[in-house]
């Protein structure tokens, strides 16, 4: 795989919930550290998105934002 985005982490799917248009899915890129994203039902079928296959989490944005309370 060859991406532009600086930001891919490899991690382990650890939870796929499908629904009627979207599906979430959760990665764990470290122990105890997830990242979850929304994506579209048909890429998730496409990706064949399973628990405890590997995949990445890239991340392309061009700002972030840190709050505190």
């Amino acid at each position: 795989m060859e991406i532009s985005a600086r930001n891919a982490l490899k991690g382990t799917v650890k939870a796929v919930e499908i629904g009627a248009v979207n599906t979430e899915v959760v990665l764990e890129v470290a122990p105890g550290v997830e990242i979850t994203a929304i994506i579209t039902k048909a890429s998730a079928e496409r990706l064949g998105l399973s628990v405890g296959k590997a995949a990445y989490a890239v991340v392309k944005a061009s700002d972030v934002i840190v709050a505190i309370d």
